[in-house]
């Protein structure tokens, strides 16, 4: 091959280009709107913890910049996000009362994915526990599976009739 040719990859059908983040890499509004304490909130506010003292408090502030941000993955041409809940923004204590704002967040942003065409794939723990959790013992009690379930069941409850990626697909992708 000469460095002027041009090289094509073909793609199955059906293969969706997409992105993916973390809440607690993104979101910033740490201690916004009802907002209970994750592990890593707690974690990078200590002390001599993390390099320069560096958290995510602000991060990219996709929680007040959620619209723009969704314009521009379709504007890319993305047909697939995959975003991660934040548990204690959903669920403060880790468990009992929901946070209607926070909550509310994350159904404004699967609507507003629908509407840009963009499949919506929800992953419900990416290693933010909520920090009350932590306390009471964290993943190494059995009741954990308990508190996980809780908070599932709610997501479901809430976003389930959006976030299923086939319906999704079905629904959207090439709309």
């Amino acid at each position: 091959m000469t460095t002027n040719e041009q090289v094509t990859h073909k793609f199955p059908p059906g293969f969706l280009w997409g992105a993916s983040t973390s809440a607690y890499q993104i979101e910033g509004a740490w201690n916004e709107d009802g907002k209970g304490e994750s592990v890593w909130d707690r974690f990078v506010h200590q002390p001599g913890k993390i390099e320069r003292g560096e958290t995510a408090d602000v991060a990219c502030d996709h929680y007040h910049r959620m619209p723009a941000d969704v314009a521009l993955m379709k504007e890319l041409g993305l047909k697939a996000y995959r975003f991660s809940i934040s548990w204690s923004r959903v669920l403060p204590e880790g468990q009992g009362k929901v946070n209607k704002q926070g909550l509310d967040f994350y159904d404004r942003l699967v609507d507003e994915l629908g509407r840009a065409g963009i499949a919506a794939n929800a992953t419900l723990h990416h290693w933010d526990l909520p920090q009350a959790l932590q306390d009471r013992g964290g993943w190494p009690r059995r009741e954990c599976a308990d508190w996980f379930a809780e908070y599932a069941r709610v997501i479901f409850d809430r976003l389930g009739d959006r976030v299923a990626m086939g319906a999704w697909v079905k629904g959207w992708v090439g709309k």
